[in-house]
């Protein structure tokens, strides 16, 4: 899978994708994620990006140009392959587990991080970028819900964890929240493991290990239950 971030700042972005599990995929060559600066593509002697709102208010907002000019710049490096544009916005639909696994199956994600009060509505809609969001909240730029959506998406690529069950008994991913984890000392500050996780049976550990997680599901998300 090609992931492409267009960015203000990709430093910030390379820090965190070149570290841990998804840098060590990247060296791998499992998958392959790049970040683009749009500064680099403004037609300003200042390297400037962005103007002031037409009808007023507080905040800069993003302009057409060098947005434009990246995504467009990035999207024609492959004449054989189609991206899926995607531009981290809290007015998207909100990011959940079933969005990750669809995502996951492209073959290629173009994902804009936007920043101020924005991006020039014009610019999207031109390109027909897909709006995301993490959540009901604002943060003070796309970087963040980028690298969110790329960590995520990534983890399910093949040869990035060990094995299938490293993602799919995670909460979410089967509709329901994970079940509690230990591991060694056996007792720590007079509290067990419970015992059927130390009784090497493993149908009676499957059973605990369901059973757990809709309890958890019941009680911390019973919309996902009704959902699922």
């Amino acid at each position: 899978m090609r992931i492409d971030i267009l960015t203000l700042f990709p430093e910030m972005c390379g820090n965190y994708l070149n570290e841990s599990i998804i840098g060590r995929a990247r060296k791998a060559g499992r998958i392959n994620v790049n970040c683009h600066n749009i500064r680099d593509y403004t037609k300003d002697r200042h390297r400037r990006v962005d103007d002031k709102a037409y009808g007023g208010g507080t905040g800069m907002v993003m302009q057409a140009q060098p947005v434009y000019d990246c995504a467009v710049s990035v999207i024609s490096s492959e004449k054989n392959n189609k991206s899926r544009l995607i531009y981290m916005s809290p007015k998207g639909k909100t990011l959940n587990q079933a969005l990750i696994k669809e995502l996951a199956e492209e073959k290629w994600l173009v994902i804009l991080c936007g920043h101020y009060e924005g991006v020039d509505e014009r610019v999207l809609e031109e390109l027909t970028f897909e709006e995301i969001s993490i959540g009901d909240y604002v943060v003070t730029g796309g970087e963040l819900p980028a690298l969110i959506l790329t960590d995520a998406v990534a983890r399910l690529q093949k040869g990035v964890l060990p094995n299938e069950e490293a993602f799919s008994e995670e909460s979410h991913y089967k509709g329901l929240l994970e079940y509690p984890q230990y591991t060694r000392p056996e007792v720590w500050n007079d509290r067990a493991v419970p015992e059927v996780l130390v009784s090497g049976h493993h149908a009676n550990i499957e059973k605990w290990r369901r059973e757990q997680s809709e309890r958890a599901t019941r009680e911390r998300r019973p919309d996902l239950m009704a959902e699922s």
